[in-house]
C-alpha cells in the first residue's frame, strides 16, 4: 500500500472536524470509503491514528505526528501546484499571517495588506486576529504560516524573534474625571475603584494585568470581560468603564475615536510581542515574502516613535 495525498488528505479532514461523516460530506465522499482509507494508513504505519470518545474523534500521539507531517506535505503540494501555474509570472500563492488580538500588531493589518499588494500582488494574504484560537498552535501545526504574539519566553515547537515592547495604558470614556494631573502617569494603586472592561482570564495580557495590579495592591472592579476590540471600543465610549490597551491600538484605529489615554505606572504594564514560526516547518516562497514585508513594517512603526513602544 503506498500513501498518497488523498488517504492524507482525508486524515487530516477527519482530525480538522472531529467526524468521519463531516470530514466524508465535505470531502464529498463515502463514509466507508474514509474508513477503508484510515485503515490503510494504520496498516502501513502499524499504529492506530484515531481514537472515538463521546465528544467525536481524535488522534492519538502517533496521529498527531502524522497529522503535523500531512500538514506540511499538503501544503507544499499545494504550494508547488501554485509555482507551476505561476512559473512565468511574479510570487504567487496563500500566506497566512495571525497577529496578536489587543497588541499594536492588530493595528499593522492595514499597512501588511498595503504592502503587500504593491510588492506581490499574486499572493493572496490571511490576516487572523480573531479570540478563540492560540496563535502559536495554530503556527506548529502548520495551519498558519507566522504570526506577531505576546511571548518572550520560548514555546514548544515554534521559533520566537523579539520584535518590540509595548507599553499598557488606560483608556477611559471622554469626560470622565480620573485622580491627579491628566498629564501625569496615573499608578495602578488608582485603578481601586474604576470599573474595568478587560479581556478573559484566558489572555495573556488579562494576567499581565492582573499580575500588575496585585503587586500594586489594587483589586480591580471588572464590570465585563470583552473579546471583541469593536465591542470594547463601543463600550469604552458610550461609559460602561475604561480597559487597558497598548496606546497605539487606540490613536491607529478611529474606533477609539475620543477616548483618553493616560501612561499608567508603578508599576508600568508592558510586553514583548515576538515574530511566530514553525521551528520544524520550512516557509513557503510567498511567506518568505510576507515574512520580509512584516518585518519591514515592522520597522517603520519602530521608527515613527509611536507612543509607549520601545525596542524589545
Amino acid at each position: 500500500m503506498s500513501v498518497d495525498f488523498r488517504k492524507l488528505k482525508s486524515f487530516v479532514k477527519i482530525v480538522d472536524t472531529g467526524s468521519v461523516s463531516r470530514a466524508a460530506s465535505l470531502l464529498r465522499t463515502a463514509q466507508p470509503a474514509l474508513s477503508q482509507q484510515i485503515a490503510a494508513l494504520e496498516a502501513h504505519f502499524k499504529h492506530k491514528l484515531l481514537i472515538r470518545s463521546n465528544v467525536g474523534i481524535a488522534p492519538t500521539e502517533a496521529g498527531l505526528i502524522l497529522y503535523r507531517h500531512a500538514q506540511l506535505m499538503l501544503k507544499q503540494i499545494e504550494q508547488a501546484q501554485v509555482d507551476i501555474d505561476q512559473s512565468a509570472k511574479s510570487v504567487a500563492g496563500r500566506v497566512s499571517i495571525g497577529l496578536a488580538t489587543y497588541s499594536s500588531s492588530s493595528a499593522l493589518s492595514l499597512p501588511i495588506l498595503k504592502e503587500m499588494k504593491a510588492r506581490h500582488p499574486h499572493i493572496v494574504v490571511h490576516i487572523n486576529d480573531s479570540f478563540g484560537q492560540i496563535l502559536s498552535e495554530l503556527i506548529m501545526t502548520g495551519k498558519m504560516d507566522m504570526a506577531l504574539i505576546y511571548a518572550a519566553a520560548p514555546i514548544k515547537g515554534v521559533t520566537l524573534q523579539p520584535l518590540f515592547r509595548e507599553e499598557m495604558f488606560l483608556v477611559s470614556p471622554p469626560g470622565i474625571e480620573l485622580p491627579g494631573d491628566s498629564s501625569a502617569p496615573l499608578p495602578l494603586a488608582a485603578l481601586q475603584d474604576i470599573p474595568l472592561l478587560l479581556p478573559s482570564k484566558a489572555h495573556l495580557l488579562r494576567r499581565l494585568i492582573d499580575d500588575a495590579l496585585a503587586r500594586a495592591r489594587a483589586t480591580p472592579e471588572v464590570v465585563s470581560e470583552i473579546e471583541s476590540v469593536p465591542a470594547l471600543s463601543a463600550a469604552v465610549l458610550e461609559g460602561l468603564g475604561s480597559t487597558i490597551l497598548p496606546a497605539s491600538v487606540v490613536t491607529e484605529t478611529a474606533i477609539f475615536s475620543g477616548a483618553q489615554v493616560r501612561a499608567l505606572t508603578k508599576p508600568v504594564i508592558d510586553a514583548t510581542v515576538s515574530l511566530c514560526v514553525a521551528d520544524h516547518l520550512p516557509l513557503s516562497e510567498p511567506a518568505i515574502a510576507a515574512r520580509s514585508v512584516l518585518l519591514d513594517v515592522v520597522g517603520k512603526l519602530m521608527s515613527s516613535h509611536h507612543q509607549g513602544i520601545k525596542p524589545a
